[in-house]
């Protein structure tokens, strides 16, 4: 009685995570359809013309001398005035050179303002460097790029413009691999990229839905989250808890395909893998504080509900199919499932979808052929296999949430490894098209240009605190 017990139990979780796969794989079909033929939403700077805010860009960096170099030279040679502009990076108890070429930096240009975080005292990481310098801002509107990144020359102004509407809380770029042609699994990533943004999350800002802000390359009003009481410091997926915190408060988020920002991908599988494990735990931390706040919260609609469940539930996904495998398992040896059958249907689950977001194969080939990676479509068999690998490091993941959540443990923030400096191609430089194209135009899926342009001069004064703290032309210390 209790084994035909244990046998229907599993067979009806075998059945429902069937089901599961099959809801998301109609969500994602009607994205690419929706991204494909629907009419697009465009960048808010192709529609609007209105004066700018003031803008703080604030870069967290721990030990990044190898790059940091190219995200300031690139923000030098955005197109934004300088007094306007006011950049924070965070010099977070880095052991390198990093905090001597800030140092350098801020002498040459004031209003580069380096936080300089030391001390044991001094709470590391992420979310706690950027309360930090979300202290001293004075910028209306927050702007975050990591170290390793490299902001197009229009790109500052896109994520700007948003803000002129009183309802947006946020607003997301879209990123690019710069590496994507180094090895196969950049070249993998740059798939992912492609339809992560190109094609899931374009359509679901068409669609009025869950548009996701992504922690870099993207900007937040900084009277919300002062408002909020900051990022809460036990979380290491900043950037997804502040996306619900918004949806749920009632301020929208908004997504420009055009707002290109270039990245360093990881190159090694390990990287990659430690990288994936911090995404997942993070983003199951929010889960977990955001899961009913969610289903009833009133600023939603019932799609809106949906579709950020769904988001929400995303990185938990992987371990429900990992527990389905060995549902296969047991069904099998207990004799109630014939091997071939029960694998054969998870491994289509497991071709069927790549990792992360679950985007299935059309989903990114759409991306593909919109961004025209007519070589890089070549590896797009390969997906299935990384989803495996996938499956296993966010399940980790998950796990990892799980036990933070029982025993209330202090997460700490592992940042992901660079290899600019290691190859010596420190240098290069993204592309910095002042006409970047709009949502409904084919983007360029790699970079490999040459930065063009040169740096304007420098017309702003130092910029003084309304709470007295040191003027722009200082460095600030935690």
């Amino acid at each position: 009685m209790a084994l035909g017990l244990i046998v229907l139990i599993l067979k009806i979780y075998f059945i429902v995570l069937i089901v599961i796969m099959m809801i998301y794989g109609l969500r994602h079909i009607i994205f690419t359809h929706n991204r494909l033929y629907m009419r697009q939403k465009v960048s808010y700077r192709d529609v609007m013309d209105s004066d700018l805010p003031k803008v703080t860009v604030v870069i967290p960096m721990h030990n990044e001398e190898a790059v940091l170099d190219n995200v300031i030279e690139s923000l030098l040679k955005c197109d934004y005035d300088w007094d306007r502009l006011e950049i924070i990076p965070i010099n977070d108890h880095s052991t390198d050179r990093t905090g001597e070429m800030l140092r350098a930096y801020h002498a040459r240009y004031p209003f580069i303002r380096p936080l300089h975080r030391y001390g044991d005292d001094i709470l590391r990481g992420k979310p706690a460097g950027l309360n930090d310098a979300i202290a001293l801002a004075t910028g209306e509107v927050i702007i975050v790029f990591d170290a390793d990144y490299r902001p197009s020359r229009n790109l500052l102004k896109k994520l700007a413009t948003p803000f002129t509407d009183p309802e947006v809380g946020a607003v997301m770029g879209r990123v690019i691999p710069l590496n994507a042609n180094h090895n196969l699994l950049t070249c993998l990533l740059n798939l992912e990229r492609t339809g992560g943004y190109q094609v899931d999350q374009q359509a679901r800002y068409n669609m009025g839905l869950v548009p996701q802000y992504g922690g870099t390359v993207g900007g937040f009003r900084r009277s919300v989250i002062v408002a909020e009481g900051g990022f809460d410091t036990k979380i290491l997926a900043e950037d997804t808890e502040l996306t619900y915190r918004l949806y749920t408060t009632g301020w929208t988020v908004v997504y420009d395909n055009s707002a290109e920002c270039y990245e360093e991908a990881p190159e090694t599988w390990a990287v990659r893998a430690k990288q994936i494990r911090r995404w997942a735990r993070g983003h199951n931390e929010v889960m977990f504080k955001n899961f009913f706040r969610v289903i009833f919260t009133p600023y939603l609609s019932i799609m809106q509900k949906v579709d950020g469940m769904m988001l929400l539930l995303v990185y938990f996904m992987p371990f429900l199919l990992a527990l389905g495998h060995i549902d296969c398992l047991i069904l099998f040896f207990l004799g109630e499932m014939e091997l071939f059958s029960g694998w054969f249907i998870l491994l289509f689950i497991g071709v069927y979808n790549s990792w992360g977001n679950f985007a299935p194969f059309y989903e990114i080939g759409a991306g593909t052929i919109l961004d025209g990676l007519t070589r890089e479509i070549l590896a797009l068999p390969m997906l299935c296999f990384s989803f495996y690998f996938y499956m296993w490091h966010i399940s980790r993941g998950f796990l990892d949430a799980v036990v933070d959540r029982v025993t209330r443990r202090n997460v700490t923030w592992n940042k992901t490894d660079r290899f600019a400096g290691k190859k010596g191609n420190g240098a290069a430089s993204a592309p910095t098209d002042a006409s970047a194209p709009d949502a409904a135009t084919p983007a360029a899926g790699s970079a490999d240009a040459t930065t063009a342009g040169s740096v304007q001069a420098m017309t702003a004064a130092p910029a003084h605190h309304e709470n007295g703290a040191p003027q722009g032309g200082q460095e600030v210390k935690a």
